[in-house]
């Protein structure tokens, strides 16, 4: 009778409507009072360009069809190398986690490349994979494949041990338990990866398309550091912003409904 209760209860929390966030003002305000530090700091910097000129920079470049194929190269740079890398590394981290002989061949290299800054392989990139899309996209993806895998096999560590032994007293297989306990109990820690891998693919974009770009974001702001065009490094800047916080959004909103039985703040 207590299970039945328990089991109602559990139902109703669920349909219960959940608790919106007072303070989302706070971020609107916060925005508008960057955009006024901005402006305010433009006023005594002449070398710094104001909000209205950044806007006007953006739109004559996209006029221009410029900033189009520049957004689309960066776009399809960024989610081809986040796709690879995160693509292995999810299930590499299960199996490290899992499987004691294969985190013992795999773990001593990871954490050996995780060491190693991404943007110390572009000479090595450029040496063997040449000066096409082929290096950009994989300095790209091994920045997203190391953030991921590390926080998959972290993930699949912190498993409560309980409800493992749980599992096999009530007569689950290995398989059983892995799909049914390991992979729900460490999707947090792969959703917490996947952002990080996000932030760390647009964070090596910039330098990725230093290798013998045309296009790109990051082409586009290196080129305008030459002719000190700094109302277009601006732009790349908050384009760049722009999509990496909308990509978040999405892995946010993905675990939200994956995990949806975690208790939150």
């Amino acid at each position: 009778m207590t299970v039945v209760k328990s089991a109602e209860k559990a139902k109703e929390a669920e349909k219960a409507p959940k608790e919106s966030n007072p303070w989302w003002w706070l971020s609107i305000v916060s925005v508008l009072g960057g955009i006024l530090g901005w402006w305010l700091a433009s006023l005594t910097l002449p070398t710094l360009p104001n909000p209205a000129e950044v806007v006007m920079r953006g739109i004559d470049l996209f006029q221009r069809g410029i900033l189009g194929s520049d957004i689309l190269a960066s776009l399809r740079r960024v989610l081809t190398g986040f796709a690879i890398g995160s693509g292995l590394a999810i299930p590499l981290g299960f199996a490290m986690g899992w499987y004691r002989p294969i985190r013992a061949l795999i773990e001593p290299w990871t954490q050996f490349f995780r060491t190693v800054p991404p943007l110390a392989i572009i000479p090595l990139a450029i040496v063997f994979l040449g000066i096409g899309e082929v290096p950009k996209v994989f300095v790209i993806a091994l920045a997203a494949f190391l953030v991921t895998i590390v926080a998959t096999f972290q993930g699949v560590l912190n498993v409560d041990k309980t409800l493992i032994n749980a599992g096999r007293v009530l007569g689950a297989g290995d398989m059983t338990i892995f799909r049914r306990i390991a992979v729900p109990a460490s999707l947090p820690f792969i959703t917490v990866g996947l952002r990080q891998g996000l932030g760390a693919s647009w964070a090596t974009l910039v330098a990725s398309e230093l290798i013998a770009a045309q296009e790109g974001l990051g082409y586009r702001m290196q080129n305008a550091q030459i002719y000190y065009q700094i109302d277009t490094i601006f732009v790349g800047l908050i384009l760049i912003g722009v999509f990496g916080l909308i990509m978040d959004r999405i892995v946010l909103w993905f675990d939200l409904k994956l995990t949806s039985w975690q208790e939150r703040r």
